[in-house]
């Protein structure tokens, strides 16, 4: 499958459709200057909680589906490792995001960053996936088992910006920017649009 990539000044930077290989991230940012490699991956939940979810609230999911803006994705995300390098002292970052279907317990993201300290380490790739979740245009659509409960969807569109990271409100600028609706969203909602006017 195809995948869009760029590598600069000790990064790299990749979506793609493929699995994630966890050992190449950690290739890149190895470094002779570094004593700590931190390395984070976000894995697709076999079992999530939903607030329409009946019982204990949570719902069995199938698998994702990411979509992105790719080019503006990318751009974004070479943005965040620059970013990152100036505010610690980091010699490399290594950063994919999957495209497409992610099944339960596959990579979805992965981020490693190579710096001198462990401290500065962990402080730059919690930073990372923090800000990618709200400032860069991927989205993941859910797919459900079950329907969530009282609301009978099987899938639903996740904004970058409703991410769980509970960080302060300093990505204000950049969420305003953000296209408000995925891809593929957009075409069905443009569809149906069109269909509507058709019929009346």
């Amino acid at each position: 499958m195809c995948k869009l990539s760029c590598a600069y000044n000790g990064h790299m930077i990749e979506l793609t459709y493929n699995p994630i290989d966890i050992s190449r991230l950690l290739e890149v940012v190895s470094n002779p200057a570094c004593g700590a490699e931190v390395l984070f991956v976000g894995t697709t939940r076999q079992w999530t909680s939903h607030p329409h979810a009946s019982g204990d609230r949570t719902v069995e999911t199938s698998h994702l589906v990411y979509e992105a803006y790719e080019e503006m994705a990318i751009s974004q995300l070479q943005a965040l490792a620059d970013q990152a390098r100036s505010q610690w002292p980091v010699q490399a970052v290594a950063i994919v995001h999957r495209l497409g279907k992610v099944l339960p317990m596959e990579a979805s993201v992965a981020i490693a960053v190579g710096c001198p300290h462990r401290a500065e380490a962990f402080e730059a790739a919690q930073w990372l996936i923090d800000s990618i979740k709200h400032d860069v245009p991927i989205w993941k659509q859910e797919h459900y088992v079950q329907p969530a409960g009282a609301t009978p969807v099987s899938a639903e569109w996740i904004h970058p910006t409703s991410g769980s990271c509970h960080c302060e409100s300093e990505h204000t600028d950049q969420i305003s920017q953000l296209p408000q609706q995925a891809p593929r969203l957009q075409r069905e909602t443009k569809s149906t649009q069109s269909q509507q006017m058709q019929q009346q």
